[in-house]
């Protein structure tokens, strides 16, 4: 999925360096003494909360540790970085790599927020949607054509397996409507039919094929029960067919009847039925629940922390910032509406970062061709999730400002200010507006559009082979140029946001607030652009870490703090900063105009398609 908070101290999601990688390179481990770590909002009094909770949380390119306490409050956090490989389409990590970046992180927050491990009274798991190869003994197995033994994870933004997602998506399956009517090379079955195809000696080899934080559940606990919001989301299991065990309390034990077997055969993957599906699940729980006998004696060890210590069922990381974030809605709205089931189901949840999550929940089930979903309990139990998204969004920005001439010099003047790459655009595109008597600063970009489809476009058109456009451009490079290309860039996330809202609308829902979370979130340009395109209100979270919180709430529930996940969502969720869309006819009338460029530029693309397959025949 996506990696929306890669740098605690600042909203870029990018790394400090203007250069960009080359296909191949990979993110060398530092000795783990020298590691990066942050900590955020620490304590510095000797006795301790009376109830600690950890949510542990691995994006794309680091593992993050936070303490929170029983109002929610980040008590401290720290945060280390995990190799990936990148050649192409091809994105592999190491999962012996990331549990030794989760140990460092765990120690060194508990440190820095003066707990000690023996008080933490429970913990979750967060982590991106990336696929885990092991052996019976639980030792890597490689995904990698390298061969290399290290890499058995494909990770989540991996687009190897297009191909092999076409072939699912021609199958009409009935578990295809419950994901927009198509699987993404981002989600696992296609992944897994390419591993098969092209590493069979792997494919061999494999004993368990899991998604990430089920993983690390499994490695913290030693039981391999699965997460309904994995195997729902990324794995075509159907959590509906548990609609009657939500009151079960040892949920952890209901055996995994909602695979659909006859869509695992007719894909040719029908070998992962065997063993009651022993390699992809045989038992799921709902997100919270808690797993074995909490933390095995190993686990602890290296964690620092206590063997038996409460483990819940893990969470994809987007959804983790969902269930961190979705009741951060003022105390006059919390309370008019705290007995209204209803209320949640006019919220989305923008987890924003290297790629953003859109979430929306609803009490009735909601089909919307080319957004996933409805997924239920995937998220929030009883309540059916729809699930949009963006596969680049704070790549994408990466991607515009570093590959720019102008990027240098600019990363050097932000350097010695003491600020942000993305603070000294903002203040350069204020300036500009003065300068030009530009009527607002969204009117900057009138000859400039973007359709922000670099990576393809995940929700709602899902077409994995959809490319970004720049409409224009001129010889201009300077770094007026580049804040004007930046906004643009905004803006046209924007407009992909409001193309899904009003999508989502269009087919049932009823969504009036967002909610942001993640690096992204704290760009205010990025926020008021988000609100004056969507029309809609956008509440920030109290309490910025919202994934890690999110994990922690799970470990929370677990530990049986909560008697239910919404429970612990109501108690430890506060809003923060609330960001109004614009009033001004003028502004809402010129994004309208570019709304209507933006959607027109994916239908030129369509035609230029069509052009070139037509030459090409």
């Amino acid at each position: 999925m996506l990696s929306p908070r890669e740098k605690p101290s600042s909203w870029s999601t990018s790394s400090s360096s203007t250069s960009p990688r080359r296909p191949g390179d990979y993110i060398p481990l530092p000795s783990r003494p020298s590691t990066s770590l942050e900590m955020t909002n620490t304590t510095t009094t000797s006795s301790p909360a009376s109830t600690i909770f950890l949510g542990i949380d691995v994006g794309t390119g680091s593992a993050r540790a936070g303490l929170f306490d029983e109002k929610g409050k980040l008590l401290g956090s720290a945060s280390s970085p995990i190799q990936i490989w990148k050649e192409g389409d091809f994105i592999e990590q190491s999962s012996t790599d990331i549990w030794h970046a989760i140990c460092a992180a765990v120690k060194s927050a508990c440190s820095l927020a003066n707990v000690d491990g023996k008080d933490v009274s429970s913990v979750g798991f967060a982590a991106t949607c990336s696929l885990v190869a092991v052996d019976a003994d639980g030792s890597p197995v490689t995904v990698s054509l390298s061969g290399d033994s290290r890499r058995n994870i494909i990770v989540w933004m991996d687009h190897r397996a297009v191909k092999q997602a076409e072939r699912i998506n021609s199958s009409n399956s009935p578990v295809l409507q419950y994901c927009g009517g198509a699987l993404s090379p981002e989600m696992q079955p296609p992944k897994l039919l390419w591993v098969k195809e092209n590493l069979q000696e792997s494919w061999s080899m494999a004993f368990r094929w899991m998604d990430l934080s089920d993983w690390l559940s499994y490695r913290a606990t030693g039981d391999d029960t699965r997460s309904l919001c994995t195997t729902v989301c990324k794995w075509t299991y159907l959590g509906h067919a548990h609609m009657q065990q939500i009151t079960n309390t040892d949920s952890r034990d209901m055996e995994a009847c909602g695979w659909d077997d006859d869509f695992w055969e007719e894909i040719g993957l029908g070998d992962l039925v065997d063993g009651h599906h022993a390699k992809i699940g045989r038992s799921v729980a709902f997100p919270g629940h808690s797993l074995g006998s909490g933390l095995t004696a190993t686990a602890a060890k290296e964690l620092g922390l206590k063997v038996g210590t409460p483990v819940g069922t893990s969470l994809i990381d987007g959804h983790a910032g969902g269930v961190g974030v979705m009741e951060s809605v003022p105390l006059s709205d919390s309370k008019a509406t705290e007995d209204d089931k209803e209320a949640i189901c006019h919220r989305m949840v923008l987890v924003c970062g290297t790629s953003t999550c859109h979430m929306a929940v609803s009490q009735a089930k909601v089909f919307i061709p080319g957004v996933w979903g409805p997924f239920w309990s995937a998220m929030v139990p009883e309540y059916w999730l729809t699930e949009g998204g963006q596969s680049a969004t704070g790549a994408l920005l990466d991607h515009i400002i570093n590959n720019h001439v102008a990027s240098p010099h600019l990363a050097n003047r932000a350097a010695s200010q003491g600020v942000s790459v993305f603070d000294l655009l903002n203040t350069m595109l204020e300036s500009m507006m003065h300068d030009l008597k530009a009527p607002f600063l969204a009117a900057l970009t009138e000859d400039l559009h973007v359709l922000p489809d670099f990576h393809g476009n995940r929700s709602p058109i899902a077409d994995p082979k959809a490319k970004g456009m720049v409409s224009g451009l001129t010889l201009d490079t300077s770094e007026k140029q580049l804040a004007l290309q930046y906004l643009a860039t905004v803006q046209g996330l924007a407009y992909g946001t409001r193309h899904i809202v009003e999508h989502c609308n269009s087919h049932g829902h009823k969504i009036n607030t967002l909610l942001a979370c993640g690096g992204l979130a704290k760009n205010p340009l990025y926020v008021q652009e988000h609100a004056d395109i969507t029309g809609c209100p956008i509440i920030l979270p109290k309490e910025n870490e919202s994934v890690l919180l999110g994990a922690a709430i799970l470990g929370s529930v677990a530990a049986k703090n909560y008697s239910s996940l919404r429970d612990a969502m109501k108690a430890l969720n506060a809003a923060g900063q609330v960001f109004h869309p614009t009033i001004d006819p003028k502004v809402k009338k010129f994004h309208d105009a570019k709304f209507q460029i933006f959607r027109e530029l994916y239908e030129q693309q369509l035609s230029h398609r069509s052009i070139m397959r037509k030459a090409m025949a």
